[in-house]
């Protein structure tokens, strides 16, 4: 079927977005993080909508206020449950017969998804959620860095020691090892307290009553990151293995489809 464009009203502003057509009464929401057009790191977005309708569910993804294609002012993925509100409405409204609707964000999107209480979704798939401050850190561009948490730099140098490449580096001289002691020196140190941003983002999931699942890359410092604040035997939590930020390698991208296509089977 068609991918088609679709234009539609957010407090008197105007949103573009994309639909791809499907018959299933079941959609997917893409929400964008950074400042990240509705196609996603790549393109990655837009082949994923295409992987989601020939698999027989409909996709919208759309460009919040100040992005891309939309008119108005950009506030930031903590002031985007408005924009997320009205793409569900936009989309109800295209595809009469949808019934369900799951919403699929990562980084600050899958954040966003989070303030919002799940805006009316009926399922959540929410990835390496973005924790750091906005006071404190810029908004997150497609591949952002957060200050690594003690826990995070715990996993990323278990990681790399069992990494036969990785020593062989150290053994070679070419690991600064004056860097690597401060590191580990971090490490040891007690895990500090969640922020105000990861709080509120445990505070709107918990009134959330649908499906919710959790996805963390391996290698990735904002997964990280949202892990050491998290509930590790949370049942939610998925772990893509030997995979970036954004879902880039090809065994990533299948791995994500699949936890994509698994969230929207459930809701029937």
């Amino acid at each position: 079927m068609t991918r088609r464009h679709i234009a539609f009203d957010c407090n008197g502003d105007r949103l573009i977005g994309t639909l791809d057509p499907a018959a299933a009464p079941a959609g997917l929401l893409i929400v964008t993080g950074g400042n990240e057009l509705r196609c996603g790191p790549y393109g990655s977005h837009a082949e994923l909508a295409q992987k989601i309708s020939a698999a027989g569910f409909p996709v919208m993804r759309f460009d919040r206020r100040g992005v891309g294609d939309s008119s108005g002012f950009n506030a930031g993925f903590s002031q985007n449950a408005d924009d997320i509100a009205a793409a569900i409405a936009a989309f109800r409204i295209a595809f009469p017969r949808l019934k369900h609707i799951a919403a699929y964000g990562n980084c600050d999107a899958a954040s966003a998804l989070m303030l919002a209480q799940g805006q009316g979704c009926d399922a959540l798939v929410l990835a390496n959620p973005w924790t750091c401050e906005p006071e404190a850190e810029a908004e997150p561009e497609a591949e952002p860095q957060p200050q690594m948490t003690p826990g995070a730099i715990r996993a990323h140098y278990l990681r790399r020691l069992t990494d036969p490449r990785a020593l062989l580096r150290l053994l070679s001289g070419k690991v600064k090892v004056r860097q690597m002691a401060d590191s580990l020196a971090d490490a040891i140190k007690p895990a500090p307290p969640p922020g105000s941003l990861a709080q509120n983002m445990a505070a709107g999931l918990a009134q959330f009553s649908g499906a919710v699942t959790l996805l963390i890359v391996e290698h990735d410092r904002t997964g990280q990151t949202f892990l050491s604040y998290w509930n590790a035997a949370d049942q939610r939590l998925r772990i893509c293995p030997k995979a970036g930020h954004s879902f880039v390698e090809p065994q990533a991208r299948i791995w994500l489809q699949g936890q994509l296509l698994g969230a929207l089977r459930s809701l029937g």
